[in-house]
Parts: C-alpha cells; structure tokens; sequence
C-alpha cells in the first residue's frame, strides 16, 4: 500500500509552465529526492554538497522537529520540483544581524535540476512561494540572507522587489540581509508582467 503524501497548502497555475504547488515536505518519502538536489553542484550555497541522504534526513528533522522551521515541497504538475523553507527569523542566526518586526518571515528557495528546460519556470516557482507566504495575513515582510556570491539569486530576489540592507556575517556564509515587503512584492509582479 502506498502511503498518502501531504495535501498541497498551496496551488498555482501559470500559463506556458502548468501548475505549481506546495506542501508539506514529507521525511520519509522525500529526503532521497531532496538529496539528490542538494548534492549537485548547482546547489553549492545549501552547503549540503557532500552530506549523506542520513546527513540530510537528520537536518530535515531537526527544522520539523524546531517548531519554528518548515519545509515545503514544491511540485510542478504533481512532479517534485524545488523546495521552500519558511522560517521565524527571532529563532535563526539571522535575528541576531537585525531588528526583527512583528510580520517578518524567513525563507529559503532551492529548485531542483529541471526534466526539460520551461521557460520562466523560476520566476514561477518564486512567485508562488511569495505568494503563498503573503496569503498569511500575519505575515508583512519576507527576510531572505543569500550568499553574497550567489549572483544568480541576487538579481531574482531584485526582480521579485527585495531590497538589500546589509551584508552580516552569519555562522555558515558572509550573507546579503534583504527583505521584501508585501507592497513591494505588488509593484514588482506589477512590473514584471508588464515587460
């Protein structure tokens, strides 16, 4: 008998990519997948590149077992395809860099090695993830802390309307602090869909 997966939280469909939806991320059926993301060169800021598929079971109970920290996973027509992380940041490293505000939630992003090329299937996959993070009425303003030499997620979170704010150092990267808030998340889309 094969065991139920989670419900997806949340589903969006885009035209030219299909649908994309999250849930939550489910140890037993999904550390092998997560795995074999982490583990690809591409995903060298995960700093998982060497960890085990036990290294990485162990860190996924770890953020279950926090009560702070939650995984997602996100799927692309019922089919594995990123992760999303959704954290307190009064709970992380990162709150002791700034002041957190009431309404402040931390995320992390990684897409997995895509089957085919889609194109804006990324900038897809980001705005379901702001989106379902401000369907939470609690939730004001998204704080992301990406590597400061991951360029790549530099220029989306700029697309996606985060500013910078600092560059802190945190226990595991030198990290550019930035956040987003709901307006400006509004205005970027709104820019974006018009060219």
């Amino acid at each position: 008998m094969t065991r139920a997966l989670p419900e997806p939280s949340y589903r969006r469909f885009f035209a030219g990519v299909g649908t994309l939806s999250l849930r939550p991320f489910d140890l037993t059926e999904d550390v092998t997948t997560l795995h074999g993301w982490v583990t690809q060169p591409y995903a060298r800021y995960w700093g998982l590149l060497t960890a085990s598929v036990q290294d990485v079971h162990a860190e996924y109970l770890r953020i279950e077992q926090s009560g702070h920290h939650r995984a997602f996973l996100g799927e692309h027509d019922g089919r594995p395809a990123f992760l999303m992380e959704r954290y307190e940041p009064t709970y992380d490293a990162i709150g002791a860099a700034y002041d957190v505000a009431a309404g402040d939630i931390g995320m992390h992003v990684l897409v997995g090695p895509p089957a085919a090329p889609v194109s804006g299937f990324t900038g897809a996959v980001f705005e379901t993830i702001m989106d379902s993070l401000f369907s939470d009425p609690l939730v004001d303003r998204v704080v992301v802390e990406p590597d400061v030499r991951n360029t790549k997620i530099h220029a989306l979170n700029e697309r996606m309307g985060f500013r910078k704010h600092s560059i802190v150092d945190l226990p595991d990267k030198q990290a550019w602090l930035s956040f987003c808030t709901r307006d400006q998340y509004t205005d970027a889309t709104r820019m974006n869909e018009a060219g």
